[in-house]
C-alpha cells in the first residue's frame, strides 16, 4: 500500500517561488534599474544583472503582445492547478506533484507582471552566448518543464498517467 500524501502540505512550494521571484524583481526593479546603464557585472563581461522590461516572450518575440501572454499563462495556471487536484495522493506522484506545483509558481510570478506591470521584469543576463536576459520564475519555469519532460518520459508509464484525459490507457482514440 502507497503512503497517502496530503497536497495542501506542498501549497508552500509556489508561494516560496513567488516570493522570492517578487523578491528579486523588485531588487532588480529599486536598485538594479539605476545603475549605470541598469546593468552590474557579476562575473567579469560573461554574467551580468541586466535590467530589461519583457513586453514580449523570450529573445524579444511576439512584443507588445500582452493580452495573448496573460490568457495563455492563466490558462496554463489553471491547466496545472487541475493536474495537481487529479494527482493521485500517493507517494509515487509526489515528483509529478511538486513538479506542477513549480511551474504554477513560475508561471504566476511572470502573470503578476503581465497584470500589474504589463511587462515582465528579467535581470539575469549570460553573455557568454546569445541567450534571453531572463528572471528566477523563469529559472523554475525551464528547469520544472525539463523535469517534468523526465518523468514523463522515463519514469511514469501510460497506466501511471491515466487520470490525466486524453493521456493514459483510457484515452479516446
Amino acid at each position: 500500500m502507497q503512503t497517502p500524501i496530503r497536497k495542501i502540505y506542498y501549497a508552500w512550494i509556489p508561494v516560496l517561488i513567488v516570493l522570492l521571484d517578487r523578491i528579486t524583481k523588485y531588487w532588480a526593479t529599486h536598485w538594479l534599474k539605476e545603475q549605470q546603464d541598469g546593468k552590474v557585472s557579476v562575473i567579469g563581461d560573461k554574467v551580468t544583472f541586466t535590467y530589461l522590461e519583457n513586453r514580449g516572450a523570450a529573445w524579444g518575440m511576439f512584443q507588445g503582445k500582452i493580452n495573448f501572454f496573460v490568457i495563455l499563462t492563466a490558462l496554463l495556471v489553471v491547466l496545472f492547478l487541475l493536474l495537481v487536484a487529479r494527482t493521485p495522493s500517493v507517494k509515487h506522484y509526489r515528483p509529478l506533484l511538486i513538479t506542477f506545483l513549480a511551474l504554477i509558481g513560475g508561471a504566476f510570478g511572470n502573470l503578476y507582471d503581465r497584470i500589474f506591470q504589463g511587462y515582465v521584469t528579467d535581470f539575469i543576463s549570460f553573455d557568454i552566448i546569445k541567450f534571453p536576459v531572463f528572471n528566477v520564475a523563469d529559472i523554475f519555469l525551464t528547469c520544472s518543464f525539463a523535469v517534468l519532460m523526465i518523468l514523463l518520459l522515463f519514469r511514469y508509464s501510460e497506466k501511471d498517467l491515466s487520470f490525466i484525459p486524453f493521456f493514459g490507457p483510457g484515452k479516446e482514440k
